[in-house]
């Protein structure tokens, strides 16, 4: 007993579980918000997509498309990531259900330390949120990766080879590309368009759809709508998902 003890505190630690979630709860949506820190985002970036997120979290609209659901909450984890070695949890696996569960989840978001990283390991992100999902103890009706970046992938493990796993086991990608001037020092000088980047080797799975920030200072009002069509889930199913919301 002491043993399992310890191993359930351990997960807990490095963001894998969270006291919030008993074993195989019902719940609507499964979700991981994964949010590019990448050396292309700077720190008052990095706050700006924070900010994103924590306005839609607290907002009426979200809270009330996560009441509208059969069983009227979703789990959510909220991980930063960026090289193959960086995705670190910043609020972990937990139950939203009311305005008071949103409230609490945003401000561990909004007060947690700001840690950048190097390389842009989409992939990556990838794998590590097929390991979340198995270990989070929720049983969701679906499970979604919300991954919002500003860049191509550069590093880690294969991009392609990810998405197809990941559609495999009815898991969907949906994608929050920002569109940016800035160049990552780290990322070599090519000329990509962000959205159509996303929209055909990022996403994947079921009603798969892109909704692009045309910078930072729009992210707050695209992770808005991305958010409550994530949680309402009213697109049309397909398979791989190459879509485009307009």
């Amino acid at each position: 007993m002491k043993r399992f003890y310890l191993l359930a505190l351990s997960l807990c630690l490095y963001g894998l579980c969270s006291p919030a979630l008993a074993k195989n709860m019902a719940v609507d949506l499964e979700l991981v918000l994964a949010v590019d820190i990448s050396y292309s985002v700077d720190e008052d970036e990095a706050r700006k997509q924070r900010d994103g997120y924590v306005a839609a979290l607290q907002s009426k609209e979200v809270v009330d498309a996560i009441r509208s659901g059969p069983h009227g909450r979703i789990a959510v984890i909220y991980v930063e990531w960026a090289d193959s070695a960086m995705q670190r949890t910043v609020a972990p696996w937990t139950i939203i259900a009311s305005k008071a569960d949103a409230d609490a989840f945003a401000k561990q978001v909004h007060d947690a330390p700001f840690v950048q990283g190097h390389y842009t390991a989409i992939g990556s992100m990838v794998e590590r949120a097929m390991v979340l999902f198995d270990v989070n103890h929720a049983n969701g009706l679906r499970r979604v990766i919300d991954i919002s970046g500003d860049g191509p992938q550069n590093q880690g493990a294969n991009l392609e080879t990810a998405r197809q796993r990941a559609a495999g086991r009815d898991i969907v990608i949906n994608g929050l590309p920002i569109i940016s001037d800035q160049q990552d020092p780290w990322r070599p000088r090519v000329k990509v368009k962000i959205d159509n980047y996303y929209r055909n080797q990022v996403i994947a799975g079921p009603g798969a759809f892109v909704i692009p920030a045309r910078d930072f200072d729009d992210f707050k009002k695209a992770v808005l709508r991305k958010m409550i069509l994530e949680i309402a889930d009213n697109t049309p199913h397909s398979a791989i998902g190459n879509g485009m919301r307009p």
